[in-house]
């Protein structure tokens, strides 16, 4: 377990916010940690759609259970977080 650096692309967000998250978090928490920044502050809820981790320049999506220390992501990358259909 470490701390460690995100940049979070949240969609429909203006503001890029730099966002800690753990070694031992799964995308899904990743996402969560990145939503708790941007929705009801600049972003609407959408409670129909699940959110999704992609990476910024790669354009690959994560499976949502995979760990930021498996994803192979460095510190402060911009992560992309995605309203999907479930």
């Amino acid at each position: 377990m470490a701390l460690f650096p995100i940049h979070s692309n949240f969609e429909r967000d203006f503001v890029i916010q730099l966002v800690p998250v753990d070694t031992e978090d799964t995308m899904d928490q990743v996402a969560e940690k990145c939503a708790h920044h941007s929705l009801n502050r600049r972003v609407r809820p959408q409670p129909d759609k699940v959110l999704r981790v992609r990476h910024h320049e790669k354009g690959e999506l994560f499976p949502r259970d995979m760990t930021v220390a498996d994803s192979g992501i460095r510190p402060t990358e911009t992560l992309d977080i995605l309203f999907m259909d479930s």
